[in-house]
């Protein structure tokens, strides 16, 4: 039988060797998140395997940002219902300083570079624990830009650069789960090929990724497979290549 993903409009059917018979290593189960009486997610579901990166995709508004903070446990929004698990731990009664411990990893679109700290001060604070996450010669490795830079404060590196430590201090802890809002916003497009060289450089170790970001087809291309909302509930399920490859589905849903 072959796994079927629905829009209003098309039905895509996904070959039944792609569906994945074991237990997914991150589901979200009906997921229902609100701004104080405000609605926002409205029934979330996916599934992700480990190793993979989902773009999580729709028009402004469609809830995407809120979703990766419900999943990451942020006072706000808040969940009212459904489960959230992470590699068979469940996740959904968490705080978030609890979830970062089980190993997810939000890098907010702000990034919350903290002022007054160096780069190695700033990676150096994200080390909860020696012996969990990567060192910092193994930060300096793969990202040789942060190398150059480890004395110098971090709210005055570039916006590329800034992006990149607020990866390195994801990585500095126990990381499972990334999810990133928005990485790409404003950056030059080398930049955004760093990145994305550094994201694919990580997949081999078992680390997922959820990708939330407007430029859609950069995602797309990135991405092993792809969520996308409509007000707040999923429209679409499958994999990055049937997004891209199905023009309808993207004008109706990501004006592309």
């Amino acid at each position: 039988m072959s796994a079927i993903a629905m829009t209003s409009e098309t039905v895509v059917q996904t070959p039944a060797a792609e569906v994945e018979t074991s237990r997914p290593f991150f589901s979200v189960r009906d997921v229902h998140s609100y701004y104080g009486e405000s609605y926002i997610v409205q029934g979330v579901s996916l599934d992700i395997r480990k190793g993979e990166i989902l773009a999580l995709l729709g028009r402004n508004g469609a809830g995407k940002s809120s979703t990766l903070r419900t999943i990451a446990r942020t006072d706000s929004p808040q969940m009212r219902q459904g489960e959230i698990w992470l590699d068979d731990q469940p996740i959904h009664q968490m705080k978030s300083f609890e979830a970062a411990r089980a190993g997810i990893q939000l890098v907010p679109e702000d990034r919350r570079i903290i002022p007054g700290l160096t780069v190695e001060e700033n990676i150096a604070l994200a080390k909860v624990a020696p012996g969990h996450g990567w060192d910092v010669e193994q930060i300096y490795e793969s990202f040789p830009r942060l190398a150059e830079r480890r004395k110098q404060e971090g709210v005055t590196l570039s916006g590329g650069e800034q992006q990149m430590l607020a990866i390195a201090r994801a990585l500095a802890r126990d990381l499972k789960l990334l999810l990133l809002d928005e990485p790409y916003e404003g950056l030059a497009p080398v930049i955004v090929h760093e990145i994305e060289r550094i994201l694919h450089s990580i997949k081999p170790l078992g680390i997922t990724t959820i990708i939330v970001e407007q430029n859609a087809v950069a995602a797309l291309k990135l991405a092993d497979r792809a969520v996308i909302l409509d007000t707040g509930e999923v429209v679409f399920s499958g994999t990055a290549k049937e997004v891209l490859d199905n023009a309808e589905l993207r004008h109706e849903y990501l004006a592309i």
